[in-house]
């Protein structure tokens, strides 16, 4: 249940913290202090670590036993505002060539009134009316 304030904690963020990479501390934090993270993202964390071998179903079923999911990280749903939201996000953006999920990212940040956490250095020129928190080296 996602309390009045939190982070919204992106994939590179989120991939950081569970490989112990540099930054992970800071994400540590954010989740010991709410967190939440959009479904996309979570998605896409699911895939890259399948990329290195890691079964998706067996992934998520650990990391819903450790708490991670549905304890720490709030993983919410995208709404039709989000949705557009993210398309109205890809001209401010295109500079720094965020992604879909990039956006769905922000878009969640926007809506719940959140900073966002990423480790993407890209996100450091992104000025769309949320606080960007950039971890890690």
């Amino acid at each position: 249940m996602l309390g009045p304030t939190g982070s919204v904690v992106d994939a590179s963020a989120l991939l950081a913290y569970l490989l112990g990479e540099p930054g992970s501390a800071a994400i540590r934090a954010a989740l010991a202090a709410g967190a939440a993270m959009s479904i996309v993202n979570y998605a896409e964390v699911l895939t890259r670590l399948g990329d290195s071998g890691d079964d998706p179903a067996s992934t998520h079923r650990r990391l819903t036993e450790q708490g991670l999911f549905g304890g720490l990280l709030d993983v919410v749903s995208l709404t039709d505002d989000d949705v557009v939201t993210m398309a109205r996000l890809r001209n401010p953006t295109r500079a720094q060539s965020l992604s879909l999920g990039d956006r769905a990212c922000l878009a969640t940040g926007l809506r719940l009134g959140w900073p966002v956490v990423t480790v993407d250095r890209n996100w450091a020129a992104v000025h769309v009316g949320v606080v960007v928190q950039l971890i890690g080296p």
